[in-house]
């Protein structure tokens, strides 16, 4: 799992074929797939990839285990293409790739019947509360601060580089409820944009009182752009290890969600 989210509470989903059944058989099947296919390049792609792109964007919502990951492959994906004829799977993708998805997923489906798999699932929304809390407590923050400042490279004049802003905001992360620097991508955007406004990346010398009160409007500035666009991150790992007995297994991978971008 990503650096910056062994914080999130972790679902343990017993995938078998059932959920994957059900999306099949709904009505918005046809839909989703038609939507999946309409970005490939059908005439110029082998209908081995397309399908195989298609499996990949299916998630555990759809009752769908991380198809990218090499158990699920050995075991689950390539074992569904068989009944395809090799000559067939490397022919650009026809007209009737929508029939032959289902053929797959019909596979994939008497697969995970066969040989269920054990996905851990966990989801995290970045909204900026945990920055509200920490700022609205000045004890806490002013300690914290303290706490970083000591730990930071500094010349001996006691004054260090705003270089070391993202070093500093990295060892803020866990009490501001974020996730570390290269962690979450769309996170990352925002700290870069919140830096950049405070003319934090120009690398100048600044005393203690001037690192910290830009650190303070760094935080200020990633808080307020995550409260109007929150960030929502969910992530999928196969568990190949027996399951802890403190793990809280689903029997199905039906999970609502609603994704901030």
């Amino acid at each position: 799992m990503a650096a910056g989210l062994n914080r999130d509470p972790i679902v343990i989903l017993r995938i078998d074929g059932e959920d994957l059944k059900e999306f099949v058989e709904s009505p918005l099947f046809e839909t989703e797939a038609i939507s999946m296919f309409s970005g490939m390049e059908l005439a110029h792609a082998s209908l081995r990839k397309c399908l195989t792109t298609a499996l990949q964007q299916l998630t555990v919502d759809h009752g769908m285990p991380p198809a990218s990951d090499s158990w699920v492959i050995t075991n689950i994906v390539e074992p569904s293409f068989q009944s395809f004829s090799s000559d067939l799977l490397e022919q650009p993708a026809s007209q009737d790739i929508l029939e032959n998805f289902k053929k797959l997923l019909g596979n994939v489906i008497r697969r995970l019947q066969e040989h269920p798999v054990i996905v851990a699932h966990s989801e995290n929304t970045f909204d900026g509360s945990g920055i509200k809390r920490l700022l609205s407590n000045k004890f806490e923050l002013d300690k914290l601060l303290d706490s970083v400042w000591r730990d930071l490279r500094k010349d001996h004049n006691q004054q260090t580089s705003k270089e070391y802003l993202r070093i500093a905001l990295d060892r803020m992360a866990a009490s501001a409820s974020l996730p570390r620097y290269s962690a979450v991508d769309q996170v990352d955007v925002i700290i870069n944009e919140a830096i950049r406004m405070v003319k934090g990346d120009d690398g100048k010398i600044v005393e203690e009182a001037g690192f910290k009160r830009t650190l303070t409007e760094i935080l200020g500035s990633i808080m307020l752009q995550l409260e109007g666009n929150p960030v929502f991150v969910s992530t999928n790992s196969v568990v190949h290890e027996p399951l802890a007995a403190s793990s809280t297994v689903l029997p199905s991978a039906s999970i609502s969600t609603e994704a901030n971008e």
